[in-house]
């Protein structure tokens, strides 16, 4: 997701469900037979360029044609999708967004067991396979600029609290009285309070952290701004943020109906790495390149084509 749209986007949340799914007229969406896979992918950069990185693997090694569901306006938007059969795979998903919002379980932060309690239930409820992860994670994190962490020798979110009763960070609106990840929730564990915090639409985080308005923002890990505008990551050392891995996910129907489709997903496990899909994101948000181009060209680079029978 590009998080500057989220905002505005959650205003058309409401019509994407209130709407059957094969009544909104989304480009990919009734265009299906039985050699056609049908991709959701939300609104994000990242979701873009996954789901036409999916589509460019399926096209390389099967015979089967695709169609990317694009768009699309939330998870629980691409969940039902797969779930209602409107589409087969899901281009990202979100082992600790899926374990509160779609399987409604108790918050939780293990690693291992947030991915085996999705894992396990998406394929029992839902009849739908998880697949591990691409490498990747879009998470909520604590970033600076590059000079203030050498200054203060940041290295990790417990380094903020010498520093934190006279810093001015700037949040996601949401965030603020989020329950188990937010706010409260996070000065329990890490045992301080910043100065001053501003809540703002999270566009806006990354400028004002650059103009030096703010001392560090929350932002996400994957965002494009986070090596453009040269900021560092501090490490969640306590481990505060659930997993929020991205996986692709497809419906078990269509991994019988089309075997050769698992060994294609596969193959994409582990592939892309925090930094790549930052550079990625990059390359759309910054460049203004398409996604298509984006996801083909990284393909290509990467060898990914051969091997081909």
């Amino acid at each position: 997701m590009r998080k500057h749209l989220r905002q505005w986007l959650a205003g058309l949340l409401v019509t994407f469900v209130l709407l059957p799914l094969a009544g909104c007229g989304l480009p990919g969406l009734n265009a299906s037979n039985d050699q056609t896979v049908r991709i959701a992918s939300q609104n994000t950069t990242e979701q873009q360029i996954m789901a036409y990185m999916i589509q460019g693997m399926i096209h390389h090694y099967t015979n089967l044609d695709s169609t990317i569901i694009n768009n699309l306006g939330s998870g629980n938007v691409s969940f039902n999708a797969l779930k209602n059969g409107d589409a087969d795979i899901s281009a990202i998903r979100f082992y600790g967004t899926d374990l509160t919002t779609v399987l409604n379980e108790k918050f939780q932060r293990d690693p291992s067991k947030v991915k085996g309690i999705v894992t396990r239930e998406f394929n029992d409820r839902y009849q739908m396979t998880y697949f591990k992860s691409y490498g990747f994670a879009d998470t909520y994190a604590w970033m600076v600029k590059a000079d203030y962490a050498k200054q203060h020798h940041l290295t990790k979110v417990s380094d903020l609290r010498k520093l934190a009763p006279n810093m001015k960070v700037g949040i996601d609106q949401i965030w603020q009285n989020r329950q188990g990840d937010g706010y409260p929730a996070f000065q329990k564990t890490y045992g301080y309070s910043f100065g001053t915090v501003y809540p703002m639409q999270v566009g806006l985080l990354y400028d004002a952290l650059s103009a030096n308005k703010m001392d560090a923002i929350l932002g996400y890990s994957t965002d494009g701004r986070v090596a453009s505008y040269h900021l560092k990551l501090l490490k969640d050392d306590r481990d505060f943020f659930p997993p929020y891995d991205a996986s692709p996910v497809a419906t078990n129907a269509i991994l019988k109906k089309h075997p050769e489709l698992k060994p294609v997903l596969n193959r994409l496990v582990g592939k892309i790495s925090l930094k790549t899909m930052q550079h990625l994101n990059y390359e759309v948000d910054d460049e203004l390149q398409e996604p298509q181009t984006v996801a083909n060209n990284y393909l290509k680079a990467h060898n990914y084509f051969e091997g081909r029978n």
